[in-house]
């Protein structure tokens, strides 16, 4: 299964520097049934494809949170996708319909390197949408729709993709 795992350009290098990702267990998002469902009427065609923006979307804007938590981050999302085995996931069976809640899972073996299928980084161009997410985070989570605006802009931004080969170069250039 493919899981999308939030993180930040100073977690990453210290955890790739310490050799595994995360330990067991580890929230991350992945395609889920309650996901599935919100979507019953996407076109079929280009459902999974969708599917696994969207959880990789919730994963973006948990790496907001993360950088909240982390003020000498440089200001962009990092998510990185990883395949784990189907019965390595335990799915929430009560999640709910709204992000990041409704494609979030846990996986029960340690994340590790070798599981990396892509790293997905924002470029400079986001960065200050996401300072401005960061910065509107306790607003939105009180209910502030204009703060919660704010964070969902950074959903205007595509992620970069680079190939689980490119890891050692990117951490190598920075941001």
């Amino acid at each position: 299964m493919r899981v999308y795992w939030p993180t930040t350009l100073t977690e990453l290098a210290r955890v790739v520097g310490a050799g595994d990702l995360s330990p067991a267990p580890a929230v991350v998002h992945a395609v889920t049934r309650t996901l599935r469902d919100f979507y019953t009427d996407a076109d079929p065609r280009d459902l999974e494809e969708e599917l696994e923006y969207v959880a990789m979307s919730d994963a973006a804007e948990q790496s907001v949170r993360l950088l909240g938590q982390d003020p000498s981050a440089a200001p962009r999302r990092v998510v990185l996708a990883l395949d784990v085995a189907d019965d390595a996931v335990e799915v929430q069976p009560d999640a709910g319909w709204a992000a990041p809640e409704r494609s979030r899972v846990t996986v029960t073996v340690p994340l590790s390197l070798g599981a990396l299928a892509s790293v997905h980084v924002d470029d400079a161009e986001a960065e200050a949408d996401v300072r401005a997410a960061v910065a509107a985070l306790a607003a939105a989570d009180a209910g502030d729709e204009d703060a919660r605006f704010t964070v969902e802009a950074c959903e205007g931004h595509d992620l970069l993709w680079y190939d689980a080969s490119e890891l050692p170069v990117l951490l190598a250039v920075g941001p």
